[in-house]
């Protein structure tokens, strides 16, 4: 172990003592003294550069709901030296030291208030250093949304595109929670109806798919939740025949009944395998209408399928035409 150390610490002063090592690392030292001379004056110089200043809304009265974010930003042109421009990247960003926006003060009636660019310029001069100078700002003025809490429970709708792999349909839709709670002025709230996610587009799969999104944002309105979760159960596409749906009369007059030949018909349906083990006679409606039937000639009668069960993609009748008589009833 002695004699691998001695061989380590003579193979490095070998390197280091070699003229050919020497004068590289010579080249090395002075490359990099080269660099920190040039950025010093590169930093020196005077620049206009784009920086984004993070803003928040304080003494907000607690009967008050702030219908727009609480926090907010606004982009400015900001002519400095390099190194306070590198000072303001460190220590200005969006997650620190935010500009403070009095509520009482720029409040105005109707629930919006107003941050005119002048005072927006004078607060973010404020919180940059004595040094810099704005140019611009990429704003005419700050305007935030609030209520004295009025507010209602609305309905979350799905908005985008599903596919599912090939032979595979989305058999049920899940958004959980399905309502959402909006925060508004009065006229706003009058005019919601429902709320949409962001389109959330999904395709390639076939498993249940679980996946977050945003509700689409609307100017002065706040949601609680501000994002839901969506699932999709899928299922596997299958063509089956479900027998012995029973044939009815309807429009019929009192003390008629209708008898057809047969009573009961064969309906063809497209839907899922899980779904189609759910399935009975009973959720399908066959009719014959009277009000048709009876000014025809013909000894038979139209049935046609009026009522099927949510998930049935396609319903088609095997027979359209049967035989029937009508029977009278005695009291």
């Amino acid at each position: 172990m002695n004699f691998s150390l001695i061989d380590f610490f003579s193979t490095i002063r070998h390197f280091l003592l070699s003229k050919a090592n020497r004068e590289f690392l010579i080249f090395i030292a002075f490359l990099a003294l080269a660099g920190v001379f040039w950025l010093m004056l590169t930093l020196n110089e005077t620049y206009e550069h784009e920086v984004k200043v993070a803003v928040r809304y304080v003494n907000i009265p607690k009967n008050t709901v702030l219908t727009s974010p609480s926090t907010d930003s606004v982009r400015v042109v900001v002519n400095d030296k390099g190194f306070n421009l590198l000072g303001i990247f460190l220590n200005h960003d969006n997650a620190s030291a935010p500009v403070d926006i009095d509520f009482h003060k720029y409040a105005g009636t109707g629930g919006t208030g107003t941050v005119s660019l002048n005072d927006l310029q004078r607060l973010v001069e404020h919180h940059l250093p004595a040094s810099s100078k704005i140019i611009s700002m990429k704003t005419e003025r700050l305007v935030f949304y609030y209520n004295n809490g009025e507010r209602k429970k609305v309905p979350v709708r799905y908005h985008g595109n599903v596919t599912p792999d090939k032979l595979y349909f989305v058999a049920d839709t899940i958004i959980s929670p399905d309502s959402v709670t909006i925060y508004a002025s009065q006229k706003v709230l009058d005019s919601i109806k429902y709320v949409n996610t962001e389109a959330a587009n999904f395709s390639s799969f076939h498993d249940t798919l679980v996946a977050s999104a945003m509700l689409q944002k609307h100017t002065g309105v706040k949601m609680v939740p501000e994002k839901v979760t969506l699932t999709f159960y899928t299922d596997i596409l299958t063509e089956e025949t479900v027998q012995g749906v029973p044939i009815v009369g309807i429009n019929m007059p009192a003390g008629k009944v209708l008898r057809t030949f047969p009573s009961k018909v064969p309906v063809r349906i497209v839907t899922g395998m899980k779904h189609y083990r759910s399935l009975s006679p009973q959720d399908f409606v066959i009719a014959a209408d009277y009000n048709t039937f009876s000014r025809n000639s013909s000894s038979k009668c139209t049935i046609s399928l009026r009522s099927k069960p949510e998930g049935i993609m396609k319903a088609t009748l095997e027979v359209t035409q049967v035989d029937y008589l009508i029977e009278e009833l005695h009291p």
